[in-house]
């Protein structure tokens, strides 16, 4: 989950400017921002990006997560237990994300536990490693988010 953000002005220099006529990056941030607390460094590179070099592309990309994650059979809680369960199993570092918005959304420690589990059946070890070390970064940014406030 760690990537550094590079220099905003590095990334406007060889990209050009963020040119989205439909939303600004401020209001593409804020679904993230609310899901997880913050804005995640790889997400934020994908607005800067995509929405300076193709911001129709940005646009569908944001309709289709909206779309998704607005889910008429799962609340927001079942929602991201599902995708950090598919994350965790794939050992992707994006689970903390989704970890941390299902915690916001209500999860518990033993669910998320659970979910670990259930990788772990599918996975094996390193889905158990993994997961675990992932609870432990989850814990790890509630605590920085909670200093933040």
């Amino acid at each position: 989950m760690t990537s550094s953000r590079p220099d905003p002005q590095f990334v406007q220099d060889t990209f050009g400017h963020y040119s989205d006529s439909v939303a600004s990056k401020e209001e593409r941030a804020r679904g993230y921002r609310e899901m997880a607390g913050f804005l995640p460094p790889r997400v934020q590179a994908r607005l800067d990006v995509t929405g300076a070099l193709d911001p129709q592309m940005l646009d569908l990309q944001e309709k289709v997560r909206a779309h998704a994650l607005d889910s008429a059979h799962f609340d927001a809680k079942q929602v991201q237990l599902l995708i950090f369960a598919m994350l965790v199993a794939e050992l992707s570092d994006a689970a903390i994300i989704h970890g941390v918005a299902a915690r916001r959304a209500g999860a518990s420690w033993q669910e998320l536990q659970s979910v670990v589990n259930l990788a772990y059946v599918f996975r094996g070890v390193s889905a158990a490693n993994r997961g675990a070390d992932m609870l432990i970064r989850i814990a790890e940014r509630e605590r920085e988010l909670a200093a933040q406030a």
